[in-house]
Order: C-alpha cells, then sequence, then structure tokens
C-alpha cells in the first residue's frame, strides 16, 4: 500500500471557478432553491447599537473591479461579544455576526446591512478594536484571502490594536480603515479592497 501511494501525484490547485456563486449564492445568480438565501441576514432585528452599511469593490492588480467575488463577514455585536459558544457573553435573539454577500455582476460593488462591532477582548487579553473580519474568493484566487474592516472614527482604539500595531508602515495600515459617510441619514462606511499593486489590502494567514 505505502509503495503505491509514491506514484500518486499532488493534484493541481483550482480556483474558484464560475459556478461558485451557484453552491454559495444560488439566489443571486438566479436559482430559487431557498426561502431565504443563507447568510444575508448579519444582525438580525434585535440587535443593539448603531445600524450601518459597509460597501466596496474588489480592485485586480491593473485596477478594474472584479466582478464575480464573494465574501464573508463575521463580526461581534455591539457590546463585543461573538455569536459563538466558546465566546463568553450572550448575543440578541436572531444576531448570527455573520454573512455572506457578492458583487454586482455589472458594476462591481459589494455591501451588506449590519451593527456597528464593540471592541473585543482578544485571546493574548489585549483588547482589539471594533473591527468586522472578510473573507473573499475569486476566480484566480488559489486560496480565500482574509483581511479585517477596521473604522476610521475609532482612532484612539485602533492606536491600541494589537493586530494593526504589528503592521510596520502606516501606509499599509491605513488599508484596512473603513472610511465613514452619510447617505441619506445612512451611516456608510466605505471599504475597498485592491488585490495586487500599489496600496495593496493587507491579509492575513489565519
Amino acid at each position: 500500500m505505502t509503495q503505491e501511494l509514491n506514484y500518486l501525484k499532488e493534484s493541481p490547485s483550482q480556483t474558484a471557478g464560475p459556478y461558485v456563486h451557484i453552491g454559495l449564492a444560488p439566489g443571486a445568480a438566479g436559482f430559487d432553491i431557498y426561502r431565504q438565501e443563507l447568510g444575508w441576514d448579519i444582525a438580525g432585528p434585535n440587535a443593539k447599537g448603531e445600524r450601518i452599511r459597509v460597501e466596496g469593490i474588489v480592485i485586480d492588480g491593473t485596477g478594474s473591479p472584479i466582478k464575480d467575488v464573494l465574501l464573508e463577514a463575521w463580526q461581534a455585536n455591539s457590546e463585543g461579544v461573538y455569536a459563538h459558544p466558546e465566546h463568553p457573553g450572550e448575543v440578541e435573539e436572531g444576531f448570527r455576526g455573520w454573512g455572506r454577500v457578492i458583487t454586482d455582476f455589472a458594476t462591481g460593488e459589494w455591501g451588506f446591512d449590519t451593527v456597528k462591532p464593540g471592541a473585543v477582548m482578544g485571546r493574548n487579553g489585549h483588547m482589539m478594536a471594533p473591527h468586522i473580519n472578510l473573507w473573499i474568493v475569486a476566480r484566480g484566487i488559489n486560496v480565500g484571502l482574509n483581511t479585517r474592516i477596521y473604522f476610521d472614527d475609532e482612532a484612539e482604539a485602533n492606536a491600541s490594536d494589537p493586530v494593526l500595531n504589528i503592521i510596520e508602515w502606516e501606509r499599509r495600515r491605513a488599508t484596512l480603515i473603513a472610511k465613514r459617510t452619510e447617505r441619506d441619514g445612512e451611516i456608510v462606511y466605505r471599504f475597498d479592497v485592491k488585490m495586487q499593486g500599489e496600496d495593496e489590502t493587507v491579509f492575513f494567514d489565519i
């Protein structure tokens, strides 16, 4: 048996193909399979805190928007508690803290509605600034990319965040900061992801 295995070769890696949306976001791909699309409701109707919208595009190395991206977001609630059995504290009824969206096939824009998360206690006992974790999959990417969304109106918390502080250059840290704006009375944070080139977004190996 061992001798046979020595002849087996590693399978070639593959990127996320054109069918990723059918499997992970079928409604957006035009398939009416589920009563409710999985992962669209991040906070739920009972979540406390400031309601916000997060929007952006994913940009390739040539500066063009990538229009077939799937993004997953997970976050704590406004009090810094995750909806996870291993995380101390309770969350509001219906708060999942996780969502899944895809980019618009025509424009490349993506966005989701949620509540602004609170500061979270890290595993090493250091407080982490409010943030949203983001996982990105697209055609041309062999392995999903992990990054974080921080908020530009949390300057004091950001300055002491242990993750931001391991990034040596301030210009690189800036790629993780979403900019707060207001549109029609709604709080909107803009967060564009640059895959390559100048001001490439910081990605984490986790």
